[in-house]
């Protein structure tokens, strides 16, 4: 990008949000341990929607369950319903790739079947994402090859549940999206 003729970095996504992972304590990780489990993915999956609204709530919109319990970095990424056309905000945790962007990882706790906001933002890429109070639209597009072995590479350093999802995921691509800054 060139401002008044010289060169201005472009900012990405993480540095938009001021994302960050922190290592989780002794406690976090001992739900990120259950929450990588079949079982406990399956309860999660289940459970974790109805605490992020109470959790929420309670918060002003600061924060979330999987924030709270698991020491996760939580983006809130709003899609276009595909089918309803409503705006859907789902909790989700970003992976840090390339220089300052962040992906995306449709896991569904490891579940056979895709997560409904990966089919969102196929059909509509344009998302709004907010970590703690920073918000800004972005587009979303799929990771190129190169992107998807390095989110895939980066992902167990940020929540190692993920080589788990990916050990029981058959029969589908997980699909990776890179959020660019709308």
């Amino acid at each position: 990008m060139r401002d008044n003729g010289s060169t201005v970095p472009a900012v990405g996504m993480a540095s938009t949000l001021g994302y960050q992972h922190r290592r989780p304590n002794v406690v976090q990780r001992g739900f990120q341990a259950l929450g990588s489990s079949k079982p406990g993915a399956w309860v999660f999956a289940k459970s974790l929607a109805p605490m992020d609204k109470a959790v929420k709530a309670l918060s002003g919109g600061r924060t979330s369950a999987p924030a709270i319990l698991a020491g996760l970095p939580v983006l809130w990424v709003t899609t276009t319903g595909r089918r309803s056309g409503q705006a859907r905000t789902t909790p989700l945790i970003a992976v840090p790739v390339g220089d300052d962007e962040l992906a995306l990882l449709g896991t569904n706790f490891g579940q056979s079947k895709n997560p409904a906001w990966v089919f969102n933002l196929e059909a509509d890429p344009a998302a709004s994402v907010r970590y703690r109070d920073q918000e800004c639209a972005a587009t979303a597009r799929p990771a190129t090859e190169a992107e998807r072995d390095e989110v895939w590479q980066r992902s167990t350093g940020i929540y190692g549940g993920y080589d788990k999802y990916q050990q029981r995921i058959t029969g589908r691509t997980v699909r990776i999206f890179v959020l660019d800054p709308a």
